[in-house]
């Protein structure tokens, strides 16, 4: 985590030159303003013949507007829920044009949109990116939200590799941080000084490193769920925990290392780079809240690990387990918005089902149906273990 740190302040600082439009802090109501022009215009002309036309509208007055402009780097950089929120509200105004429904439907969409936007735009402080207490926070937020989610994978894989006697396979964890630390670093500058990526490319990105981390930690969950169980049974016939480790498994948790930190990483490289194009060659604000960031993931980290370790071998597999479980659900939720968002994929609303950020969880089929190609394995494998536990709880009171 502190190499990931150290990384992104370094580029954050050398890239400012990319963010010259950026050193005056976004005034969001002119931004809101147009979008609104534009969808009210496209709502009045909406009909079933120009359902497709009206859908690729609504997509360029995202891409064009609310995220060209920097408005949703800007709402990222403070609120990264209600960024995915605003993101998913935009998805179905564009579904529900895109399926041709009936303009009563897109309308309602589109006044919740609207009605979302424009309160972002009200509560927006004069002095918000600007000042020098501004910017430490931000930046003690940033690397804080964002290592968080990466340092708890980490810290889980790396507490069971030496609570399984395995510690001989932890450089194979670090290996898999530091090419992530390298790629993170890579894709940032060719999205912000070679190739210039926005829009629906950056989204695609986004979106399949997404789903690529949620099928390798929904693995991985699972198969720490395998090896508690025998780990439960060897320490309880022999007295000892098992430690051998496949070359196989061992890469497999080194790749989950890796997709969880790059996952985060290039993301945050622009985030600094955001706060560092407004800082007007203010950095201290910035260095400080990073070190203070840093501070605190590096407590939470040492924390985190001593707590692993007190914990039941049984417990700690099973809440490992289910925190991997929980982040595989969570992504695929979200890399299959962020397809919909480049086009990748279709979008088909469903009513009644509220958005969870947290959760990766968005109203529409897609995204429904991913999450259920990871829960509904859940239950079968309850079926399948509930009745041996029982029996084997029966075998021990007799």
């Amino acid at each position: 985590m502190r190499l990931l740190a150290v990384f992104t302040l370094l580029l954050a600082l050398l890239s400012t030159n990319t963010l010259a439009a950026a050193n005056a802090p976004l005034d969001f109501q002119p931004v809101v303003a147009e979008i609104s022009r534009q969808g009210d215009r496209l709502l009045l002309n909406y009909s079933a013949d120009t359902a497709l036309s009206s859908s690729d509208a609504f997509s360029a007055l995202y891409f064009d507007h609310f995220e060209e402009s920097g408005m949703e780097m800007a709402i990222g950089l403070v609120d990264p829920g209600l960024k995915s929120q605003l993101e998913s509200q935009f998805s179905q105004v564009i579904g529900q044009a895109a399926r041709g429904n009936n303009k009563a439907d897109v309308n309602a969409a589109w006044l919740i949109l609207k009605s979302s936007l424009q309160q972002v735009a009200d509560n927006q402080t004069a002095d918000d990116g600007a000042g020098y207490w501004s910017l430490f926070t931000q930046s003690l937020l940033i690397i804080i939200r964002e290592g968080f989610e990466a340092m708890l994978v980490i810290t889980a894989l790396t507490t069971y590799l030496r609570r399984q006697n395995a510690g001989q396979q932890l450089p194979v964890i670090y290996y898999g941080v530091g090419l992530a630390l390298i790629m993170s670093l890579l894709t940032a500058y060719l999205l912000t000084q070679v190739y210039q990526i926005a829009g629906a490319q950056q989204e695609a990105l986004e979106g399949l490193t997404m789903l690529l981390a949620s099928a390798v930690l929904f693995y991985v969950s699972y198969w720490l769920i395998s090896k508690s169980e025998s780990s439960r049974w060897q320490a309880y016939i022999n007295g000892k925990i098992d430690s051998a480790l496949s070359t196989g498994s061992a890469l497999t948790l080194g790749f989950a290392a890796f997709l969880a930190v790059y996952r985060e990483g290039a993301e945050t490289v622009l985030f600094y780079q955001a706060i560092a194009g407004q800082s007007n060659g203010e950095f201290t604000p910035i260095i400080l809240g990073f070190l203070l960031g840093l501070a605190v993931l590096a407590v939470l980290y040492l924390l985190m690990r001593s707590a692993s370790f007190r914990l039941p071998i049984g417990l700690f597999f099973g809440l490992t387990a289910g925190l991997l479980y929980y982040l595989a659900i969570s992504f695929a939720g979200g890399g299959v918005l962020e397809l919909q968002e480049a086009g990748w994929l279709s979008i088909t609303p469903v009513a009644g089902i509220p958005t969870i950020t947290w959760l990766g969880l968005y109203p529409t089929q897609e995204t429904l149906l991913a999450q259920s190609l990871l829960v509904i394995p859940l239950f079968i494998a309850l079926a399948w273990w509930l009745p041996k536990l029982r029996k084997q709880n029966t075998e021990k009171q007799s």
